[in-house]
């Protein structure tokens, strides 16, 4: 038997095993997807075995047994230290609202090319080829795109922008030295 029919075949009554122990479905899946993942590595002397079942059903008590050691202490540190806070990701948000309405002031092309740069982490190359122009005016609209975004905080109405904004401007990486490189 393959480790992928043992999989298709079992999965089910595995995880309501590790359901039973876990008495949570999702600490259940994921301590099944752990023994699974371990066992795939090893199932050529796992699946050798008379009762490969068997065998998985004492790794998934095994990683139960270690996830809930690992979950107490855890707990344990928690008690003892407060945790930190959590980012709830309105900060990203803000600051990509920002970069968009920043690159939305610029040109139609080099709109395109800085979104296709920056935004899809695209080669200068792929973006020649897609847009159907040259290496050097993908460069070249880059760079303008960027000196017309750095000059958008040199102007007095950049005193204006946000807090936000000035970061994402910031933190755009330019340099003239690696246009040659991208």
């Amino acid at each position: 038997m393959t480790f992928e029919e043992f999989v298709a075949a079992r999965l089910p009554s595995l995880l309501r095993q590790a359901t039973m122990f876990a008495g949570d479905r999702y600490v259940a899946e994921d301590v099944v997807q752990d023994v699974l993942v371990k066992a795939q590595s090893q199932w050529a002397r796992i699946g050798a075995l008379d009762l490969p079942e068997a065998y998985v059903r004492r790794m998934i008590i095994n990683e139960f047994v270690s996830v809930r050691r690992r979950l107490a202490a855890r707990m344990r540190r928690e008690q003892v230290a407060p945790p930190a806070p959590v980012r709830d990701g309105a900060d990203a948000v803000a600051e990509y609202d920002a970069l968009v309405r920043l690159i939305r002031q610029l040109p139609p092309r080099q709109r395109i090319v800085i979104a296709l740069r920056y935004l899809e982490d695209m080669a200068d190359g792929d973006i020649a080829a897609l847009l159907g122009i040259g290496l050097g005016t993908v460069r070249s609209q880059a760079a303008r795109a960027l000196t017309t975004l750095r000059g958008v905080l040199g102007a007095p109405e950049a005193e204006a922008l946000t807090a936000p904004e000035a970061e994402v401007l910031a933190a755009v990486p330019f340099d003239a030295t690696n246009l040659e490189e991208r």
